[in-house]
């Protein structure tokens, strides 16, 4: 296995992927503003080495999935695609917990009919804290759709530490994928345990909410201080911090853009500096 890549589930992944989620339309609903670009910057991606990407049967609805699979289908064999399920959209766009067994169990079917699989290699449980369906219900159906073989691996999202620590007890977790970035620290103790377990630790919004009327990652001082000294983008640096803090951290940046994927692309390749680490670790939201 190469040396910048960790076991996700049970294949190796590179360190840096690609998050479909900022494929579909404006507010992850209705179809891209450009197909073509779309296309084009998935076909890019893996062209480039990438052979991680993260989606979900709910953006768009449908949309990231049926992009995936026309730019990609046939996959290559060395591709990972992970999806997750716990959610759903109105005919509005809005956003709804989609927690029952029935619910998980379809979400899985949705995933596997768009993308064109048998079996998904990793699926994450987002989790959603309002939920009355009890968790332990809900890690059940996860692992019966394992035992079937349609999930090759179990994953978390949008959990917390108690939902991570249960999870353990219960399934060998694939990784966790939870709000983390330079200026969103409030999971800090179940990154921790995450980093401490060994398990891989999935960031989303790792450039900051993709929701978010201002950057509170691109735009901060330290970080464009450093990009400057250190002739790199905003994006990159704080790409690199997250690299930088556990050797089982795997980034999914999105973009609808081929020349933001390349700088992504590119984050690995820089070094950042103690005086970097210090003055970005300091960094408050």
């Amino acid at each position: 296995m190469p040396n910048d890549s960790v076991l996700l589930g049970v294949r190796p992944v590179h360190r840096v992927g690609f998050g479909a989620m900022q494929l579909p339309g404006s507010g992850v609903f209705g179809p891209p503003a450009d197909r073509d670009q779309a296309l084009a910057v998935l076909r890019r991606a893996v062209e480039a080495g990438v052979d991680h990407i993260d989606t979900a049967q709910f953006y768009g609805p449908d949309v990231a999935n049926e992009l995936i699979r026309e730019a990609l289908f046939p996959y290559p064999e060395e591709l990972v695609l992970v999806s997750k399920v716990g959610a759903a959209r109105d005919l509005r766009g809005a956003w709804l917990p989609a927690q029952r067994p029935e619910d998980l169990r379809a979400g899985v079917e949705a995933n596997l009919q768009s993308l064109g699989l048998d079996q998904i290699a990793v699926v994450n449980l987002r989790h959603h804290p309002e939920t009355d369906v009890p968790f332990a219900d809900q890690l059940d159906t996860m692992k019966a759709l394992r035992e079937e073989g349609l999930v090759g691996a179990i994953g978390l999202s949008n959990v917390t530490l108690e939902d991570y620590e249960t999870a353990r007890s219960e399934i060998e977790v694939a990784c966790v994928q939870n709000a983390y970035n330079l200026a969103s620290r409030d999971d800090q103790p179940l990154f921790d345990a995450c980093r401490a377990d060994g398990v891989p630790f999935v960031p989303f919004f790792p450039l900051g909410s993709a929701f978010a009327t201002d950057n509170t990652v691109l735009l901060a001082p330290a970080v464009l201080e450093t990009a400057t000294r250190l002739q790199a983008t905003p994006a990159q640096v704080a790409l690199a911090w997250l690299l930088a803090q556990a050797p089982k951290v795997l980034l999914i940046p999105g973009t609808s853009s081929l020349s933001h994927l390349e700088e992504n692309l590119a984050a690995p390749e820089l070094l950042l500096d103690d005086a970097a680490l210090d003055a970005l670790d300091e960094m408050t939201a």
